[in-house]
C-alpha cells in the first residue's frame, strides 16, 4: 500500500511515544525511520526488525558514558535500539569535534545501527565531517560504513563481506567519528560489495517524493496498533483529570 510521508511520520511518532520514548526521542526515532526509507536505504526493513522489541527499551537502563576525555567517549547503550539513543551519541561526538577538531565516540550494545545515518547527515549539513562504522554477524561478518563531508547534503554508504570473526566484546558496537578540521569521508571505499553514492541517495529521495512510500499492510497495521496506545493513555488521563474537578 502507498502512503504519504506526512502520514507515515505522524504514525511513527505516535508509535514510539506509545512505546515509552521520551519527548524528543520519539521525534528523532520517527525521523530516522522516515529518512532511511525516503532515501532508498530500507528504513521499513529496519523498522520491521525493530518493532517487536521497541517496547522493551522502556525497561532497560538509560545509556550512560563509561569513559570520557576531551576527544573520545565510550557509551553503553544497554541493548537499546539506535532509535532510542544514537542521536545523543552523535551529538556528543559533534560537540567534542567542535572543541578539539576531531572526536571519536564508541557505542556498545546498540541495535538497529543503520539508523545512525540520519544523525550523521544532520552533522554534515551543519558543517562537520562525520562517519560511522559498525559490523554485523558472527560467522560471516559484514562491515558497514557511512560518511558525509562538511557542508554536504547527502552521505555515502558502503557494505562489504569480510574474512573477520566478530568477538563477543565487539558485537553491537558502533564507532562515530566527527571532525571540524579534516575530511574523513575518504574512509568510504567504492570497492565494497555494495556502495551507494551521495548522488544515488539524492536520486532515491526524489523518487520517493514523487511516488510516495510503499509499505506492507501488515507493517502499517502493527505501527498503528502500537500507536493506538497513545490515544488510550490520553483518554485515561483525561477521564482522571475530569473526575478530579
Amino acid at each position: 500500500m502507498n502512503i504519504s510521508m506526512n502520514e507515515f511520520k505522524a504514525a511513527l511518532r505516535r508509535c514510539f511515544e506509545a512505546s515509552g520514548y521520551f519527548v524528543g526521542n520519539y521525534e528523532d526515532a520517527a525521523n530516522m525511520v522516515l529518512w532511511l526509507e525516503k532515501h532508498g536505504l530500507n528504513g521499513l526493513k529496519e523498522l520491521k526488525q525493530a518493532l517487536p522489541y521497541i517496547y522493551e527499551d522502556r525497561n532497560k537502563p538509560l545509556s550512560n558514558v563509561i569513559y570520557e576525555d576531551s576527544t573520545s567517549a565510550t557509551i553503553d547503550a544497554h541493548n537499546r535500539s539506535a532509535l532510542n539513543c544514537i542521536a545523543a551519541a552523535v551529538d556528543l561526538a559533534h560537540a567534542k569535534a567542535l572543541e578539539s577538531g576531531i572526536a571519536t565516540v564508541t557505542v556498545h550494545n546498540c541495535h538497529n545501527r543503520m539508523f545512525v545515518l540520519k544523525a550523521l547527515t544532520d552533522r554534515g549539513r551543519s558543517g562537520i565531517s562525520a562517519a560511522a562504522y559498525w559490523q554485523n554477524g558472527s560467522k560471516k561478518v559484514t562491515e558497514h560504513t557511512a560518511a558525509i563531508g562538511s557542508g554536504k547534503r547527502y552521505p555515502s554508504y558502503s557494505e562489504g563481506i569480510t574474512n573477520l570473526t566478530n568477538s563477543q566484546n565487539d558485537k553491537q558496537a558502533l564507532t562515530i567519528i566527527c571532525s571540524s578540521r579534516v575530511d574523513i569521508t575518504s574512509s568510504l571505499q567504492s570497492s565494497a560489495s555494495r556502495f551507494i553514492s551521495s548522488e544515488q541517495i539524492e536520486k532515491n529521495k526524489q523518487h520517493t517524493v514523487e511516488h510516495g512510500i510503499e509499505i506492507e499492510p501488515e507493517v502499517w497495521a502493527e505501527v498503528n496498533r502500537i500507536a493506538a496506545g497513545v490515544l488510550v493513555e490520553n483518554t485515561a488521563a483525561s477521564k482522571k483529570d475530569a473526575g478530579g474537578r
